[in-house]
């Protein structure tokens, strides 16, 4: 995908340093550039990459209007001012793709300043990193013990509670004279525990389970506030994060109603309510092309694409969206097989026990009155 896409677009105006005045424009932000053009002329008068920029400032111009000044690596300085929405969006913005720019180059510079390497370099090379991965694997996986062993504990209480309601319930519906209620009784408890137990492992495995996380600018209800955050895509749902990785709010899958694409950098999330305002939050962020494949597999239904996105289906790199489509098939598959593989063992268990009840669990001699109790009792179980 060409990575020159406008991102955003704001009117305001330039300081010409020649003429000694302000000229009404439009200042619009590529993924690798910045640039200015006139409303009268349509002219373009500034028109950089981000990766010559050196400073970023928020000042004032006449120490009243509020301006963004930025200095390039010759010392050219521009200053933009009358921004809207307001100042303080442009410059988040603009600082987000800027430093993300800086990022990854400053990972390309280092590779391409390095000296060829040989076979003995690339192995170690491979060997650092496969550790590394390793080294993440093992964090994750003594996480996600923890989580088992909570959950363990869990159904273990779960478990001896249902003993007591089971008891308490025998008590108080039985007579003590009834010689078949404790065991009519005790059958169905002791497979129901087995079962939800199942269904509550199936359930909690990989829940949590994190598919991918970007940094964003994110606003709500009005693009005249916006902060710096982050955007986690789980297996689950979303979660939106602020600076300091407090979460600002969580969408499980069933709740997100709607999820629009203005541009390739640019998604908005919406939930719908009867009787008070929806939830929506719009992110921008200078890796999202990595987030969208994902979430249009997730959300097939609920994402749409506006007339500024609809390049990113076609132009789209294939490896990419089998990068978004691997990650996102392997937790979906991860989720499916562990729900459908412990019914089926519940099931083997549970067709024993069946038989067991089944069985004929008093002699012929016994009244006709008994009889029909005992049946309704094994029909209702």
């Amino acid at each position: 995908m060409s990575r020159d896409i406008c991102v955003h677009t704001w009117p305001c105006s330039y300081y010409l340093e020649l003429e000694k005045q302000w000229v009404p424009g439009k200042l619009s932000l590529t993924s690798l550039s910045l640039k200015f053009m006139t409303d009268k002329t349509r002219e373009i008068l500034v028109n950089f990459p981000l990766s010559s920029i050196i400073e970023i400032k928020k000042e004032a111009s006449y120490f009243i209007f509020s301006s963004i000044t930025i200095l390039e690596k010759d010392h050219n300085k521009h200053w933009f001012s009358s921004l809207q929405p307001s100042r303080n969006v442009v410059f988040s913005i603009i600082e987000h793709f800027w430093r993300e720019l800086l990022l990854s180059q400053s990972g390309a510079a280092v590779e391409e300043s390095s000296s060829p390497m040989t076979k003995g370099k690339e192995l170690t090379g491979l060997m650092a990193c496969t550790q590394k991965r390793l080294e993440d694997t093992a964090r994750v996986l003594h996480h996600q013990g923890k989580q088992l062993d909570s959950i363990s504990r869990g159904l273990d209480k779960m478990e001896s509670d249902l003993d007591v309601a089971d008891r308490l319930l025998t008590e108080l519906e039985s007579p003590s004279w009834w010689p078949f209620s404790f065991k009519l009784w005790k059958i169905p408890s002791e497979t129901k525990p087995k079962w939800d137990a199942s269904m509550a492992s199936s359930k909690a495995f990989g829940k949590e389970g994190i598919v991918i996380k970007i940094p964003a600018v994110i606003s709500q209800k009005t693009e005249s506030h916006v902060k710096p955050g982050r955007l986690t895509v789980l297996v689950s749902g979303l979660e939106i994060q602020n600076s300091d990785s407090l979460l600002m709010h969580r969408f499980e899958r069933e709740e997100v109603d709607d999820i629009k694409v203005h541009t390739p950098y640019e998604i908005s999330i919406r939930q719908r309510f009867i009787g008070k305002p929806d939830i929506a939050y719009r992110l921008i962020s200078a890796k999202m092309p990595e987030v969208i494949p994902i979430l249009e597999m997730q959300f097939s239904k609920k994402i749409e694409f506006l007339e500024d996105a609809l390049m990113l289906r076609s132009t789209r790199t294939s490896p990419l969206a089998e990068k978004g489509y691997s990650v996102w098939h392997a937790a979906s598959g991860l989720m499916d097989h562990a729900m459908h593989c412990e019914p089926s063992s519940g099931s083997q268990e549970g067709r024993p026990l069946q038989l067991q009840t089944s069985e004929p669990l008093i002699s012929e001699g016994d009244s006709q009155e008994l009889r029909q109790v005992l049946l309704l009792s094994s029909a209702a179980f």
